[in-house]
């Protein structure tokens, strides 16, 4: 089975954006709103708009620290090891067992790197396993809404 290659990248890392190497030297260099905002908008289409907010307070009251964090859930989000397809389906299964809304966003990223609504609804009963109905009914409600029926 070949392996997605997300965002037109390297499987891997993607170069962070908290740091700029000057010869000997490491200097910072705050990424812009738009850098940041790209990453969501290349994995998911756009970028949720709770999540557009937190990058423009936190550009504004510490650059750094969004920078870094940016850079770690990226290298999360990316490993060598796993395709963007598996990455998405186990980030939609832990949401989930969170009932966090945010699994929503992982289910489009999902879609975009290629699963289906039976791939989604596996990982949905993996996460019920774990979490109880909670989980189920809010996958249930999710893939409502990312696979409407088709009259």
């Amino acid at each position: 089975m070949g392996r997605h290659r997300p965002l037109g990248r390297r499987q891997g890392r993607l170069k962070p954006l908290a740091s700029t190497e000057t010869g000997d030297d490491m200097t910072r260099k705050a990424p812009t709103l738009g850098e940041l905002e790209g990453r969501y908008t290349d994995m998911l289409g756009f970028t949720p708009p709770k999540i557009a907010k937190r990058l423009k307070l936190g550009l504004r009251v510490d650059p750094p620290l969004v920078a870094a964090l940016e850079d770690w859930r990226i290298a999360a989000l990316t490993p060598d090891a796993l395709d963007q397809k598996t990455v998405q389906l186990m980030s939609f299964a832990i949401l989930l067992t969170q009932t966090s809304e945010a699994a929503a966003n992982h289910g489009r990223a999902a879609i975009k790197a290629g699963a289906s609504l039976e791939e989604l609804h596996a990982a949905a009963g993996i996460a019920a396993l774990f979490r109880g109905v909670a989980a189920f009914n809010l996958a249930g409600e999710i893939l409502d809404g990312l696979f409407p029926e088709t009259p």
